[in-house]
This record gives C-alpha cells, structure tokens and sequence, in this order.
C-alpha cells in the first residue's frame, strides 16, 4: 500500500486545549485511537517560523537558519517573513519526499514560498502593499496555474479583504487543502490554520474566543478527512495534528531599544528616525536577538553585556535572562548573527521601537503585542502536542514528552522515505514498525 501522510499544524494549540476537544465527535475519535506525544518541547525561539521550519526538517536553528518569523533588518519597526524556501538551509519532509518520486503539496505552510520540491503549493505569503493583487501574490510564490484554477481562485473571496484576519484566512486555508486533496491526491500535503494562535493573542491564553476557534479547528479537520475520504486516500493516509509552539498572558510591551538609545548605543536624526547603531535589539516576542555593528569589537562587546546584566539585575526591563551568543547556542541549539539574546521576564514582551515611551501598550495588530505572545523558552507554559491517527501509528501508544526535532524522522519513517542525519531521532512508540 502506498501510504500517504496529512499533517494538520494548529499554530499554538496546546495539550490542555484536548480536554476541550475530546468531546467533539472528530478530535474525541482520533484521540481515542490514535497515538500522542502529550507535550512536544519546541525549539527556541518558541515562533511560528522557526518552529516549523524544525517541525519539517528534523533539525534546530542552528542548522536550519530561521531565527525569527522576520529577517534580521536593523533600524526597522518591522521587516519582511522568512516567506520563502529559499532560507531553510536544511533538507526537509517535501524534499525528501520528491526525491522518493512522491508527489507534495503544502497550504500556507512557513518558509515555503517558491519550494521546488512541493508539486501543489500555495504559500503563506501576503500583499505586500494595499496594490498587490492577490492572485499575483500566490503565482509569484509558487502556485502553478493547475492549483490556481483548482484550488485558489475557487475560495479566493473567503480571502479577500480578510488576508491576515481569523477565522476568514482560516476558512480559505482549509477550503484551498480540501480542493487540493480531492484533485491531486498527493502524498504529503502539509497544512498550518493558526486561528487558535490569533485568538490567543486576541484575548489571552485561555477565553471563550480560544473555545471558538477550537470548535473551528474540530470542523475544519473533519472537513480535511472528508476530503481525503471523497478522494479515495483515507485508509491509507495518516493523519498527524499537532502544534508548533504554546502561549503566555502578557501584561505589557517594552522597547529594549530606547535603553540602547540612552546608552548612545543607537543614534538618531532630528526627527528621531533611525541613522546609525552600536548595537540593536530584535524583537522575537518574549525574547530577543541583540546585534553588534561591529561584533568582534572586544571593548563593545564587553559594554552592551554589562549593560544587558545590569537591566537583568534591576529587575523592571523585562528581562530574566541574558545569554551569549555561545551560551545559547550551547542550551538551545540557537545560532545566528547575533551576540546576545534576552529571555521575558514572562510576562513582558519585546518591541523593536527607539523612540519612547519604553512602555507601550497592547497592538492587537501585532502578534508580538497581544494579550498573549510567543518565543520564550520552551518549558515555559502549556506545551504543544500531537496525535497521530492511520496505518503506521500504534493505536493507543502515548509518549509523555519528546523533542519536536523528532516529529520529521518519525515521519520520514512512516512514509518509509530516507529524511537523512536530523537533530531529531524516530519516535518508535507511536509506530506499528518495530526498530529503535
């Protein structure tokens, strides 16, 4: 039998959130004879980008290179998504499986944009501008003309006017996967709906808007097995839910840079804009990512770190840790070009702003600024999970906690395609093959 895999990332669905799922007719099933891992240990930083570039490859940040939903532009408010495959350095699950002569697809899956090894794409990819037609978008992103006529331009008007807004963006996600399904049959077809995510930025960790979207996320899985039900393939598919990464409730938003700013660190004009640096912090939620202009000055080195362990000291910055560059690398497998990292306090999240006050209040425009945030350490808090549900999981079998570098070689192997060397190692218990 050709096995065929469907994996379901709800973005920040958490294990406590199964106790509410249980009772639904679709979750209650797949819980009841599937396999789990109670809680996945994410990676840090705990983001939606470089999770799931973990979550399909195997491997940490260390290796894979994505350290923050954005690229690492300094002297912006904001800056481009590691929109495109292009900055995964790593092999993943698609490439792996079109190496295998299997066919891919993937729906607003992370760092998937213009991915040569995924057949049937449509990436998380946005307008860049009010003026940027969204057909064009996801043309320039990979979608081939097939999958528009079939799958795009068939749910297009769920999109329109609602591109980042829940549950609409949603709807379109899972309306487009279906269409896919039923048309192309692939073999891995990859899937991240992140309506629970925006409700828990909307209005905290735990509210009734979170229930919502949960009663959501019950309907639209089960319309994705029906899908693979009408297309023939459901037998022989395994279904994997999962998540990528939990929340925490936030009291507040604090701009590291405006400190920078004081210290002479960051330098601006007469209107406050942004001219030159020293060193600067990059927002990553409830972390972030200090960059030196000049990281092999000894001197300046020195004078940011003393900086950054006094704010920890005093104790109202929002800081609980600092770590080097090699300290974190050594901890959490976190790399990049960065010399420090900052972990919240857990209850204060990161901005990128210079210009005061220090303190801002929430955005909900911005995920890094709701009620509840993401990117801290990964034992914070309630813990992502996984259910595994098809003819290469052990009905039954519950792990108690596993790295989520482990999910893609687990994978590989159901799908008996060769992933490569990986951070992550097979999850053996879930599965009906013996090995390990």
């Amino acid at each position: 039998m050709n096995k065929k895999l469907i994996i379901l990332s709800h973005d920040a669905m958490v294990w406590e959130d199964l106790a509410y799922l249980e009772k639904k007719p679709v979750f209650g099933s797949l819980l009841r004879r599937g396999a789990a891992v109670r809680t996945l240990r994410t990676i840090y930083p705990s983001i939606t980008y470089p999770v799931h570039a973990s979550i399909i490859s195997g491997q940490y940040p260390d290796k894979h290179g994505i350290i923050n939903n954005e690229l690492a532009e300094i002297g912006v408010l904001a800056s481009p998504w590691h929109w495109f495959a292009r900055d995964n350095q790593v092999r993943t699950l698609f490439t792996a499986a079109k190496a295998a002569g299997r066919t891919t697809a993937a729906v607003f899956w992370p760092v998937s944009g213009l991915d040569p090894d995924i057949d049937h794409l449509v990436a998380e990819y946005w307008s860049q501008s009010p003026q940027d037609d969204l057909e064009d978008v996801f043309r320039r992103s990979g979608t081939s003309e097939a999958v528009m006529e079939a799958a795009v331009k068939p749910n297009l008007h769920l999109l329109r006017g609602h591109e980042r807004q829940h549950p609409a963006a949603d709807m379109f996600v899972i309306k487009v996967a279906c269409d896919i399904l039923r048309h192309f049959k692939p073999d891995l077809l990859a899937v991240h709906p992140a309506a629970i995510d925006g409700a828990r930025h909307q209005s905290g960790l735990f509210s009734s808007l979170v229930d919502e979207m949960l009663d959501r996320t019950e309907d639209w899985t089960a319309q994705i097995l029906a899908a693979a039900d009408e297309a023939g393939v459901l037998e022989q598919t395994d279904i994997v839910n999962l998540s990528d990464h939990g929340q925490l409730d936030i009291k507040r938003v604090l701009n590291i840079n405006v400190i920078l700013r004081d210290h002479g660190l960051i330098q601006v004009d007469d209107e406050e804009r942004f001219r030159d640096y020293d060193a600067f912090s990059k927002s990553a939620a409830l972390s972030a990512h200090v960059y030196l202009k000049d990281p092999n000055n000894k001197a300046l080195l020195k004078q940011v770190h003393q900086l950054l362990l006094h704010l920890r000291d005093e104790g109202i910055y929002g800081i609980s840790e600092v770590f080097t560059r090699e300290e974190i690398r050594e901890k959490e497998h976190l790399d990049g070009a960065f010399s420090f990292v900052l972990e919240s306090d857990g209850f204060t999240s990161f901005g990128n702003d210079w210009r005061r006050p220090i303190v801002r209040p929430f955005d909900l425009t911005d995920y890094r600024f709701g009620r509840a945030t993401h990117g801290h350490l990964p034992d914070k808090g309630p813990q992502p999970t996984l259910i595994a549900t098809g003819p290469s999981f052990r009905p039954g079998a519950v792990v108690q906690r596993r790295p989520i570098v482990d999910v893609a070689p687990t994978l590989a192997k159901a799908l008996n395609i060769d992933l490569g060397e990986t951070d992550g190692q097979v999850i053996w218990a879930l599965l009906q093959t013996p090995g390990g």
